[in-house]
């Protein structure tokens, strides 16, 4: 059954899908008066809704009664050195699949992409709509957070509770199953992975005098999308 997002404050009685939604609805689909959809306002509720009527830029909607969905536990953060190309999509996107509660894009010392602050808002705003369409597609009720890029030793030193852990090539740094069987259990655990250059040796001090752990993910040298979706995967099978 197709999947639309339709914000919190819409469902009421009058409730409508807007402008975009619409056009994919009725334009792309090709639904019409009498067929059901999903919706989903992205805060853990859902709903299945009737078409009751095609406008040129809405949907009418009767909706039934909302399912609320818990989020998934742990709620994971994850702080993404900014890759180059669309990569960080591909990143966005998995992560969703994974049940990331907040991805924070990080412009560290090493990463390539380096952006003024309006380019860097737009960019959140694109990897939000990514998200978005990743919830859409896999059946998430929650969509995360994708946070504007932030420089990535401002990130480290934030005050965070929960578990957290730094994905290295550095040595000292222990099996990422070692780190995850030693991790309490949490409300909250947030995962670093550098961009293609990795962390910088000041970074790293820094996270680990911020509490991270470093975590190696094997012998290999990972890509920096095969990092993140490694480690991700990692946590939701720890904490299944």
């Amino acid at each position: 059954m197709a999947r639309f997002f339709l914000p919190a404050e819409a469902w009421n009685d009058h409730a409508a899908l807007d402008v975009e939604e619409s056009r994919h609805c009725s334009q792309v689909l090709r639904l019409g008066p009498g067929d059901v959809i999903t919706v989903f306002d992205g805060a853990g509720r859902s709903a299945k809704a009737a078409i009751r009527k095609v406008g040129k830029h809405e949907v009418a909607l009767e909706l039934a009664e909302p399912v609320h969905h818990q989020r998934l536990q742990p709620a994971i953060i994850l702080a993404q050195g900014i890759p180059k190309g669309k990569t960080m999509e591909w990143i966005v996107e998995k992560a969703v699949e994974l049940g990331v509660a907040r991805i924070v894009p990080l412009v560290t010392r090493f990463a390539v992409v380096k952006y003024a602050a309006d380019e860097a808002r737009k960019k959140a705003e694109k990897w939000q709509k990514v998200a978005l369409e990743a919830c859409k597609q896999c059946g998430q009720n929650w969509l995360p957070i994708v946070e504007p890029p932030l420089d990535g030793r401002a990130f480290i030193s934030q005050q965070r509770v929960g578990g957290k852990i730094i994905a290295s090539l550095a040595d000292g740094a222990r099996p990422l199953r070692q780190v995850l069987q030693e991790l309490p259990t949490q409300d909250q655990v947030t995962v670093m992975i550098g961009p293609e250059g990795d962390f910088s040796l000041e970074e790293m001090q820094l996270a680990s005098q911020s509490g991270y752990q470093a975590a190696t993910l094997g012998d290999f040298v990972l890509r920096s999308e095969t990092a993140a979706l490694f480690t991700l995967a990692a946590l939701r099978c720890h904490y299944l």
